[in-house]
């Protein structure tokens, strides 16, 4: 049974959350959460881009009673504020997703879980069975691989598959802030759903690679393409999401495909700079789908309610935490992820009343303005 620590019972902030975490974390650990490509700018003005947007309230508006309850994909949550998939939680919490997911959970919202996961699809099934849950995943040149997630992914109750697209290419992790050689020999850090029975898989381990690194950086080299969509939906009657979509070209792109849903996504900066921040496209990828039915979503950068009423009023369906996640987690596991959730719940709901709006589904584009008006 999972128990929570109590040391992120007092955090009251977001940022108090960061700072507690950063304390708590292995050195390790901080540097892998907190990795950025080259000079960290797409990380930074994915962060930054909040402040080019201002909030014009409405006034006079009998805000009473007011509504954070909305459907992703058709499905009900609690608000417009999500769980983004992030690798290797272990470095976080022993429970490591599974106590992402049970907060996650409790908090009754979405929770999408990273193929590279070091607790398995089961274990995150079996502590949070009343959760809504998505799982995210990688094409490999070995499509063994997205099979065997997605079937498991399918018996455990998921209820859609998350393509990430925008890695065509394994990183040289060497130029990272998180260098390879700092948790490479961490078998804790294997991925426990990827590292399947598979003769190949098993020989990488005793030659060495306890992560599957290396192994997985050569998986990675295969074409990615348009018919890839096609072969993943010929798999599964789970509705497919695509992750890392920044242009309106691409958006339109995915509704030919048949995609269910887009994730405007930077990847939180980690792995390619002078990339736009999602929130700057945000506006671009809603217009490109508009009449496609096909519901956009939106990470990077959230850190405060005001954050997600402007996704929010820049068309998205609901926002992803990533790292904020994680420092709950880092602090307080299950508990931890449910505050930092309540913390930016609270905030929403206190800015959505403000700005004169009662629900977050009929927010009007209107409300939301980049500074320059002024």
């Amino acid at each position: 049974m999972i128990t929570s620590s109590g040391k992120g019972t007092s955090l009251t902030t977001i940022e108090e959350f960061r700072r507690r975490a950063k304390e708590l974390l292995t050195e390790e650990g901080w540097l892998f959460y907190n990795a950025a490509a080259g000079q960290r700018s797409t990380f930074q003005e994915s962060v930054a881009a909040f402040d080019r947007y201002v909030i014009r309230p409405r006034i006079l508006r009998d805000v009473t009673h007011r509504s954070l309850s909305t459907t992703v994909l058709g499905q009900p949550i609690s608000m417009p504020i999500c769980v983004a998939p992030s690798a290797a939680q272990r470095f976080a919490h022993p429970d490591a997703e599974a106590a992402s997911a049970k907060g996650t959970a409790d908090a009754d919202t979405l929770y999408i879980m990273s193929s590279f996961a070091s607790s398995s699809i089961a274990e995150v099934s079996q502590i949070a069975p009343g959760g809504l849950r998505w799982m995210q995943l990688y094409l490999f040149r070995d499509r063994r691989f997205a099979e065997n997630v997605v079937r498991e992914a399918e018996k455990e109750g998921f209820k859609a598959i998350v393509l990430t697209v925008d890695l065509p290419l394994w990183p040289d992790f060497s130029s990272n802030e998180s260098s390879t050689s700092r948790y490479h020999y961490d078998p804790n850090l294997r991925p426990t759903n990827l590292a399947l029975d598979i003769p190949e898989v098993n020989e990488a381990i005793r030659s060495g690679d306890v992560n599957l690194r290396h192994y997985f950086a050569e998986q990675y080299k295969s074409p990615k393409t348009w018919d890839d969509i096609t072969w993943l939906k010929s798999i599964t009657s789970l509705p497919i999401v695509l992750k890392g979509i920044l242009t309106g070209e691409a958006a339109q792109e995915a509704a030919d495909a048949g995609v269910s849903g887009i994730i405007v996504s930077a990847h939180g900066g980690r792995y390619m700079d002078g990339i736009p921040a999602p929130l700057d496209v945000l506006s671009e990828v809603v217009s490109a789908v508009k009449g496609r039915d096909v519901e956009v979503y939106m990470d990077g950068g959230i850190r405060s309610g005001t954050d997600v009423l402007k996704a929010l009023g820049l068309g998205a369906r609901a926002v992803l935490i990533g790292r904020p996640a994680l420092w709950g987690l880092a602090c307080d596991g299950p508990a931890g992820v449910n505050k930092v959730l309540s913390i930016l719940r609270n905030e929403l709901d206190l800015a959505l009343g403000i700005s004169g709006c009662t629900n977050v589904q009929d927010i009007p584009s209107s409300l939301i303005a980049r500074k320059s008006y002024l």
